[in-house]
């Protein structure tokens, strides 16, 4: 070639240039280019029906906006290569011989036949295989038995729903759509549900290379260091990045990954299952969702001590329910309400919401708190006892049941251990039927009157937390401002704030009533007051107070500094800049709230 061109004169100099040469990742060798005969379909034909399977409605996007990158695919679609050089798959149903020819047929036999060939006519079979998401996209009715009319074709094509990644709507939902529209006449499923891609806590997609993918069995059962270092090294495409992930798996997991369970777990995938394109990881969600597992269990272990036993009381129809009793079963109808929405609707971590919310904040924070002192006093009716009791095991079991889904392994256990008498006689608890809501067992009395006795208890709660006042020791509680229905409910739940906020006496005080200086909260309109003399050692609360205000005032000056530094507020990242801001507002909120603390104190 330079010679040619040299003669033709056409030749103006010779430099040396460098190439950018492909490469395997796995062995260095250099890949060429090379062109060969491919097989392709005119799928623009097939798209036609499929899109207007979409547009009529007889296949459902959730969420919707899914159906844009459908759309977007399907609607300037290219002829589709379905060959391809690789060492498994469906082999390309055509033969070759010495001229060229090609005969296509489900065999070698087939095509002799088809095409009357001489036996001693020498066919070669294509070496290619059918594209990996052309053979995938005949999975929803090929799985069924067919081409034949199988039992198994007719009872279960149409499925129901398809669960999916964004990523592949193009690659291979599309393509079923097409592929069982042309062959079957019929749509493959009704509806898509499409969840977000799982990232790591950082937001990086996991990956072998990155070294920063999970397995579940891992977080299921636990793994050493040692071991998770080896798994995440091994049989890599770039062992030059084995040294790097092993820093940074070593820096991640310092003591290995700690066996959580299977629930927990799950769990876990329900809760940040929410319409995002991307769901990040934490170890830390997986963590807290044990934690409320553990919640469950011991909830469970608590009503089980005060119903094993009592069969009697626990089938008895001579029962009386408290307000408490009222407001936890009316709790359960809107939390059961709040998570069949969810789940009609596929946000499942809204589901998971609503159930972990009920179960840490009311039933076992609250309800089980609150029906301690009526299963405890000896002045209880017995017919009130009985009811608390039923309640328990009642809420307890209808629990388990609207939480199954979700936790199957730990709601099966609970439920097993419950008493058949409330539970029935039944082999598992997958067989009974889901708790459905029921607006007439909802008091909206119980669950205003429960509203109060909550803010009521919290703000007592709230007033010993500021001033360092031991939970155990008992302080007068005053009551001001409030209307003929405050007073009322302080009488009807006399035995419960007795027992929760611990009281020296419970004061109502008359409008003439003069008020002590106190630490006050909010209940509506009512003022709650609890009286500081005598409850607090003046001197060292002042001295607390000086120290804790020092400390802040402190943080204060180094943070306000930092945020007025141009070099800091110019160049670091906004959210470590918005971070610095938060943490200065917080500061001198909190520095507000000591000081109104240290002057309250100071003028006793």
């Amino acid at each position: 070639m330079l010679a040619d061109l040299e003669a033709l004169g056409l030749l103006e100099k010779i430099d040396d240039h460098t190439l950018a040469v492909p490469r395997g990742e796995r062995t260095g060798v250099v890949v060429e280019p090379f062109l060969s005969d491919q097989w392709f379909v005119d799928i623009k034909p097939l798209a036609e029906p499929a899109i207007k399977a979409v547009e009529d409605g007889d296949i459902e996007f959730i969420p919707k906006n899914a159906e844009n990158i459908y759309f977007a695919w399907m609607r300037n679609i290219e002829d589709w290569c379905i060959s391809r050089q690789l060492w498994w798959g469906h082999r390309i149903p055509a033969w070759y011989d010495a001229e060229g020819n090609i005969y296509v047929g489900h065999s070698e036999e087939e095509v002799r036949q088809k095409y009357s060939l001489d036996t001693s006519l020498t066919l070669e079979q294509d070496p290619d295989v059918l594209d990996t998401w052309f053979s995938s996209a005949l999975w929803t009715f090929s799985t069924l038995g067919w081409p034949d009319q199988t039992p198994e074709l007719e009872t279960f094509h149409s499925t129901d729903i398809m669960v999916t990644g964004h990523d592949i709507i193009s690659l291979w939902v599309s393509r079923m759509i097409m592929m069982t529209l042309k062959f079957i006449g019929e749509v493959p499923f009704h509806k898509v549900y499409i969840h977000g891609l799982v990232t790591d806590a950082e937001g990086q997609k996991m990956s072998k290379s990155k070294g920063n993918g999970l397995d579940p069995l891992d977080i299921v059962d636990g793994i050493s260091l040692d071991d998770l270092v080896a798994k995440r090294t091994a049989n890599m495409m770039q062992p030059r990045m084995a040294e790097r992930i092993e820093k940074a798996t070593r820096k991640e997991y310092p003591d290995g990954i700690m066996a959580y369970g299977t629930d927990p777990l799950r769990f876990t995938f329900y809760a940040i299952a929410s319409r995002t394109r991307t769901v990040r990881f934490d170890m830390k969600r997986v963590e807290g969702y044990r934690n409320f597992c553990n919640k469950l269990w011991n909830a469970a272990s608590f009503v089980r001590m005060h119903i094993d036993g009592q069969e009697a009381d626990l089938t008895s129809t001579e029962v009386e329910l408290t307000p408490v009793d009222e407001w936890i079963i009316s709790e359960f109808q809107s939390v059961t309400a709040a998570v069949t929405l969810a789940m009609e609707t596929y946000r499942f971590d809204l589901a998971a919401k609503a159930i972990y919310e009920f179960v840490w904040d009311e039933f076992c924070d609250w309800y089980l708190e609150l029906s301690k002192p009526i299963l405890n006093d000896a002045d209880t009716p017995a017919a009130m006892r009985r009811g608390t009791r039923q309640t328990l095991a009642q809420t307890l079991e209808a629990t388990l049941r609207l939480s199954h889904p979700f936790l199957p392994f730990l709601t099966e256990e609970l439920w097993q251990q419950l008493p058949v008498c409330v539970r029935t006689d039944s082999e598992t608890i997958m067989t009974q039927p889901y708790p459905v809501a029921n607006d007439d067992l909802i008091s909206a009395e119980a669950q205003a009157d429960v509203a109060w006795l909550k803010k009521v208890v919290s703000a007592v709660r709230n007033i010993r937390g500021e001033m360092d006042i031991s939970p155990a020791k008992e302080i007068p509680v005053m009551f001001a401002n409030g209307s003929a229905e405050d007073r009322t409910r302080i009488e009807k739940f006399d035995l419960l704030l007795k027992s929760l906020i611990r009281p020296e006496q419970l004061i109502w005080l008359e409008p003439e009533d003069e008020k002590p200086l106190a630490a006050t909260g909010l209940v509506d309109e009512m003022e709650l007051l609890v009286p500081m003399a005598g409850l607090i050692d003046k001197e060292a609360e002042l001295a607390r107070l000086d120290k804790d205000l020092e400390k802040k005032s402190k943080d204060k000056e180094r943070t306000a500094g930092k945020l007025g530094n141009p070099n800091f507020v110019d160049k670091a990242p906004a959210d470590v800049v918005q971070k610095e801001r938060d943490k200065l507002a917080e500061l001198e909120s909190a520095i507000e709230k000591l000081q109104q603390q240290r002057d309250s104190v100071a003028s006793m």
